[in-house]
């Protein structure tokens, strides 16, 4: 197994035991990560982010690596990952199931970029119930949940008990 691949693989093993500080191990300091709620975070956002969320979480928090794999192209290392996160929303109580495709870029051994993509409809709809199921498609729903998002990673911040990659 290629290196990159195994550091998808230690990412996604790391998180299912909501270890934050291994998740950042494998994040190269310069990091950029997007995802649909939380737009293009850097360094220190997005480790912060998964301490956040891993900190946050529920009993029935549950990561599934379905699929990692690495590519290397003539341009650049990248790797790929399908994945699956079943927990319950804190701010609703709602459970959710998300279906994640992630791409990943590497520098020096380590994830540089990650970008997760998902139905923001369909998390949504879970997620927040029947106003997700009926504006989950709006951007106003989605421009709520990404403020609600980075106002919450901020206060996380401020107490700085988080890895840094």
């Amino acid at each position: 197994m290629h290196a990159n691949e195994q550091c998808i693989r230690n990412f996604y093993a790391a998180f299912a035991k909501r270890d934050a500080d291994g998740m950042a191990k494998c994040y190269h300091p310069d990091i950029a990560f997007t995802d649909p709620a939380f737009p293009m975070l850097r360094g220190e956002e997005a480790s912060a982010m998964w301490a956040m969320l891993t900190s946050r979480a529920k009993d029935d928090f549950e990561i599934i690596l379905v699929e990692a794999s690495y590519n290397d192209t003539a341009n650049a290392e990248g790797g790929t990952a399908k994945w699956e996160a079943k927990y319950t929303f804190s701010q609703t109580g709602r459970k959710v199931d998300n279906k994640i495709s992630a791409v990943f870029a590497f520098r020096d051994g380590k994830i540089v970029r990650h970008v997760d993509r998902f139905p923001f409809w369909r998390w949504s709809s879970q997620a927040l119930g029947p106003i997700g199921l009926l504006f989950g498609w709006s951007l106003p729903i989605k421009a709520v949940v990404r403020k609600k998002a980075k106002a919450a990673l901020a206060q996380f911040m401020e107490k700085g008990q988080y890895p840094k990659p």
